[in-house]
């Protein structure tokens, strides 16, 4: 099931996109302002996001600048639904990062036949993430050990799930905080170590000598797909991930 996010300050119009999109099989979550938008969309995983550029606290325009930097959400096609009909408005939406601009007022039978345009030829992500006995259900937001559920918070879970779709690669603190945390945030490179340890607790069989989780000496941490003892050497870090 596809998600949409939708970002609307009218309170009739959100109610009105929002049934009219779960009748069509849709899955919507959203706001109806912009405060902690990057933030639900980072914690959602939408696949598409409606936004509405004149939101009371918040400037579309400048949200979808945010979520193109934004990389865990940068591929996200982002619809405009606005008020603002004049062609230098759209032009700048688009030059922006929108991948549509729908004007208000508009038919709902057109907004979904767009919406259905964004995602011709896309292939929906994994939704089962399986290394050995550890599976990750994106859609559910589970994780299991040998059959087993898992109890993790949902930073735990939004972790597991960045290293478990990115096998063997070597990411840096900063940007495991970046991708799971967010640009805006208060915590530390240390806040990773923490989270790291509590997973390593959770779904190694030795925490203290972890197979599933990786530390590279001296950079940072890797998800290893073949749960098997391995020497993980800072040459193999790939220059990529530097």
């Amino acid at each position: 099931m596809r998600k949409i996010a939708l970002l609307e300050d009218d309170a009739d119009l959100f109610a009105l996109v929002k049934y009219n999109l779960e009748k069509e099989g849709f899955s919507v979550v959203g706001s109806q302002t912009g405060r902690g938008a990057i933030d639900l969309c980072r914690r959602e995983r939408p696949d598409l996001i409606l936004l509405d550029i004149m939101l009371p606290d918040s400037d579309g325009l400048d949200l979808c600048k945010a979520i193109r930097r934004h990389s865990e959400l940068a591929h996200l096609p982002v619809i405009f639904l606005t008020a603002r009909a004049s062609e230098t408005d759209r032009i700048v939406g688009l030059e922006l990062g929108g991948n549509d601009y729908i004007v208000k007022p508009f038919f709902i039978r057109e907004l979904i036949a767009r919406i259905k345009i964004q995602f011709r030829g896309q292939t929906s992500a994994t939704r089962v993430l399986k290394t050995g006995a550890l599976e990750l259900d994106r859609s559910s937001c589970e994780a299991r050990l040998d059959g087993a559920l898992l109890t993790l918070t949902a930073t735990e879970f939004r972790l597991l799930e960045f290293l478990m779709s990115r096998p063997g690669v070597v990411f840096s603190r900063e940007q495991l905080l970046d991708a799971v945390w967010g640009h805006d945030r208060a915590v530390t490179d240390r806040t990773v170590d923490v989270y790291m340890l509590r997973l390593r607790q959770k779904i190694e069989t030795d925490p203290a000598n972890p197979l599933r989780i990786r530390s590279v000496r001296g950079f940072g941490y890797s998800f290893n797909s073949s749960p098997e003892p391995v020497d993980i050497d800072e040459q193999s870090v790939s220059a990529t991930a530097r």
